[in-house]
């Protein structure tokens, strides 16, 4: 249940927040020198989501599909804020922005890569283990769809 308030309640919250074009560009940037740093290649979409995808199977993923999914979520910095070994079942429309992009690319058995900005994340509040204006590293594999 923690993990289950943890994805959909800051939709709520970061759904108010704003972000001006400098701060962004200062995000992109950040990403982009961890990118390079780590030598890490991602793709990158218009909104500012990094993601790398495995193909799975089947149909792309919807977005009033349910997934069922593990994951582990870290900070830039390596520190891990949240970490789900057994798979657990969400609706796509319910959770951050970032999971939503990439995971209307995706299919069963995808796995899942991704460097979601603020903006697509948790926004300017502070969660838990994550801080406020967090960049995130997100891992996941897809392991149904309904």
């Amino acid at each position: 249940m923690k993990n289950l308030l943890f994805l959909i309640v800051p939709i709520i919250i970061t759904a108010c927040s704003t972000y001006s074009d400098q701060d962004l560009t200062s995000f992109d940037s950040t990403i982009k020198k961890y990118i390079a740093r780590n030598k890490i290649k991602l793709d990158k979409t218009d909104s500012g989501l990094y993601f790398k995808t495995t193909a799975g199977t089947g149909k792309k993923i919807r977005y009033q599909d349910s997934v069922s999914i593990s994951y582990t979520g870290k900070l830039l910095s390596g520190k891990l804020v949240d970490i789900q070994k057994n798979p657990i079942t969400f609706a796509v429309k319910d959770l951050i922005m970032g999971w939503k992009e990439a995971l209307i690319m995706s299919q069963k058995g995808s796995e899942i890569t991704m460097i979601i900005p603020p903006n697509l994340g948790y926004g300017d509040h502070t969660l838990e283990q994550i801080p406020q204006n967090a960049i995130l590293i997100f891992d996941l594999k897809v392991w149904d769809v309904k």
